[in-house]
């Protein structure tokens, strides 16, 4: 019988799918930093390892045949911790990875995180693993996140629009390419919402579903700088924040695409929806 593991499956994406594959009886293995806070799921068994410990994942992946490998914290050696996941995973002799990666990775990419998906992609291409991407889009979920509190989102996305995803849907789509790997091997996919929104959009439907005014407020990029310098964050996270809003506004993560659909049989959920399902 198949194997399938499970990474990050404390968080987001990885929870949902564990707990979807779990209802459909599907044997698993969840691969968690800390055993205490792992889902306790039928049919599912917990290994330990953290990415950057090559040995660790080795370990943990043994048996398996698919792995998804929801991309690691946000961190300046990422792409180095995924290098060696990907080697421990294929030192184990896993089939295929499929990989949350985003939309628009690419060396040159606006958004700075993107060129590590890129970086990630190119890992799993050499690596001799059948592999598939999942090129996720912003979050609709995290988006009254970004909202202050003065009830203003601010940054210098301009009028670019964004196609934010369902947490759901990215879970969704994973679920089934992890149910019928071969279908997808050496494919990327790219996982949008239902239509293209400007943070003016994002303001209004944030501030009608929650009851909240919320406004959209347009930063330069040096404002954008020097809003955030008082987190006293270091300068890549700082770049990755910035940039998310003028990757928008670069209009790289506007697209809008029909692979949820394509992949679920189910429309992608829209920004209203996912504000009402939390």
């Amino acid at each position: 019988m198949t194997l399938v593991a499970v990474t990050g499956a404390t968080g987001r994406v990885g929870g949902r799918v564990a707990r979807a594959l779990a209802a459909g009886g599907v044997d698993q293995r969840l691969v968690v930093r800390d055993p205490a806070r792992a889902p306790r799921l039928d049919r599912a068994e917990v290994a330990v390892a953290t990415y950057a410990d090559t040995e660790a994942v080795r370990r943990a992946l043994e048996g398996v045949d698919i792995v998804l490998m929801v991309s690691g914290s946000e961190s300046a050696d990422r792409v180095e911790q995924h290098r060696s996941f990907v080697e421990g995973a294929r030192t184990s002799g896993v089939g295929h990875v499929v990989y949350a990666s985003f939309l628009g990775a690419a060396p040159d990419a606006v958004f700075t995180l993107a060129r590590d998906h890129w970086a990630t992609e190119r890992i799993l291409a050499a690596s001799g693993m059948a592999f598939t991407c999942l090129r996720d889009n912003f979050y609709a979920d995290v988006m009254p996140d970004f909202v202050g509190a003065d009830g203003a989102i601010r940054g210098p996305a301009g009028d670019g629009r964004v196609s934010l995803l369902a947490v759901d849907d990215v879970a969704d789509v994973a679920v089934a390419v992890l149910r019928d790997p071969s279908a997808h091997r050496g494919t990327a996919y790219p996982l949008t919402g239902p239509e293209a929104l400007s943070f003016d959009d994002v303001a209004r439907i944030i501030g009608e579903e929650t009851g909240r005014p919320t406004t959209y407020v347009r930063e330069t990029v040096a404002e954008a700088y020097a809003s955030r310098a008082v987190y006293g964050a270091q300068p890549w996270q700082v770049d990755a924040w910035v940039s998310t809003y003028t990757a928008i506004a670069g209009g790289e993560l506007a697209e809008v695409s029909t692979a949820v659909r394509d992949l679920t049989g189910h429309p992608p959920r829209d920004l209203r929806t996912v504000l009402r399902s939390h």
